[in-house]
């Protein structure tokens, strides 16, 4: 209603304007002679002709008598033209006196025109600056008007979602119907409330998976430590060397699950970075029994490992070299699900070098790795390659190594080797 109005307004001082320039501009100057009084001023002279010197002026006009000599007879006041000549210089009115159908003199009536102009241009100059100063008056009413009902509002919103953005969903936005943004005043803050109801669905929906993520860990403690106990009772009564070193295999393994299932208290599947990664200093020796752990099948040559000291974590370096190998057994032409044979002409290949600050390990399957596009992805989560088929697998394998390995100052490479995946595992070199 106010932006209406004050756009009426503006129109009519625009109106205002254009009337007074037009008036102005089509005025003309030889209309601001009165002929009515001048034919009055006329007839008076005429019939006081014979006594002028008690002829009285009853009009508002200026004029000056003359005889046909050109002598004054007569005049209304001082600086007026008292000559044809001149009055036909300033544009005057002369006209003849007659006296019994005979010239006896002149009247010359003084041209104002000048005057009524200048009068005429002072009118319109403060008219037209009166209605400036009325438009100008608006506008700054209006500025304030849209101070008032956009820009503040508006900053007001702008605050209010920065303040969202940042977290804080407690402080209710203030609304006032009255502006532009009253609408969206109520949206927002009807968004605000909701958010805030997410926040804290999603927070109870944190905790409850938390809990049943202990609760499982609790669960799965439980069986593992049997099979431990009983793994070690079989290693204490096993005769053979071959079945001992079988039992020990378990209970190793049975050791990791027993640590792996301890960090699910603190974090879950969603949560993988907040797994703890302590590295500390470490003989490269150690390599061998993780690396035949991981190769629970033994279907990869040990080679010699460099003596060196290295920087790792023992517990995610194993995950990292059990991941890859579990890798390799699944996709990368292993042995069947439940066979346990492997094909004579399908191995896995490991080798190390020292190279950089870093001792790399590498282990390439069987399996003619993946498509050269698809290698920038593996690592990602939840990300497979398309030669997996109908092989189950989560896509986190690599993504968990990953993310491991640059805790620990290392790096994690995936690349097509000659006969398959090569995965190349840089182990920091203690400073």
């Amino acid at each position: 209603m106010k932006k209406r109005t004050f756009i009426i307004a503006q129109i009519f001082i625009l109106a205002i304007w254009l009337t007074l320039l037009l008036s102005f501009a089509l005025q003309e100057t030889d209309s601001f002679q009165d002929a009515v009084a001048v034919n009055e001023a006329l007839q008076s002279v005429r019939a006081d002709w014979d006594r002028l010197e008690s002829h009285e002026n009853r009009t508002d006009l200026s004029y000056v008598v003359l005889d046909t000599e050109g002598n004054v007879l007569y005049r209304t006041g001082a600086g007026l033209s008292e000559s044809v000549n001149r009055a036909i210089v300033h544009r005057d009115t002369i006209l003849d006196i007659e006296k019994e159908g005979v010239v006896a003199g002149r009247l010359i009536v003084f041209n104002d025109s000048s005057g009524i102009l200048e009068s005429r241009k002072r009118t319109v100059t403060l008219a037209m600056a009166g209605s400036a100063l009325v438009q100008w008056a608006l506008c700054v009413w209006y500025l304030f008007y849209l101070r008032r009902v956009i820009i503040r509002p508006f900053r007001k919103l702008k605050d209010f979602a920065r303040r969202v953005a940042g977290g804080n969903l407690d402080v209710p936005l203030a609304m006032d119907r009255e502006n532009l943004f009253g609408a969206f005043t109520e949206s927002f803050d009807i968004m605000r409330d909701e958010l805030k109801k997410a926040r804290m669905a999603e927070a109870k929906a944190n905790a409850e998976k938390k809990e049943l993520v202990a609760k499982l860990s609790h669960d799965i403690r439980t069986p593992v430590a049997s099979i431990k106990a009983a793994a070690e009772v079989g290693a204490a009564l096993a005769s053979e060397r071959k079945t001992r070193e079988n039992y020990g295999q378990i209970i190793r393994k049975a050791d990791q699950i027993d640590a792996l299932v301890s960090n699910l208290f603190t974090a879950t599947l969603e949560e993988l970075e907040q797994l703890t990664v302590a590295s500390v200093d470490m003989e490269s020796s150690e390599l061998a029994a993780m690396l035949e752990s991981a190769d629970y099948f033994s279907y990869a040559a040990v080679p010699p490992i460099p003596e060196c000291l290295l920087h790792a974590d023992r517990l995610r370096l194993q995950q990292v070299f059990d991941n890859i190998f579990a890798n390799s057994y699944k996709y990368g032409g292993g042995a069947p699900q439940g066979t346990g044979t492997f094909p004579e002409n399908r191995k896995i290949d490991v080798t190390l070098r020292r190279e950089n600050g870093y001792l790399a390990v590498c282990i390439e399957d069987c399996g003619g790795g993946v498509k050269e596009e698809e290698l920038p992805f593996l690592k990602e989560k939840f990300r497979r390659g398309s030669n997996t088929g109908n092989l189950e697998g989560a896509g986190l394998g690599l993504y968990i190594s990953d993310y491991f390995m640059k805790e620990m100052g290392g790096e994690l490479l995936v690349e097509n080797g000659e006969n398959g995946l090569r995965v190349t595992v840089a182990i920091c070199l203690s400073k």
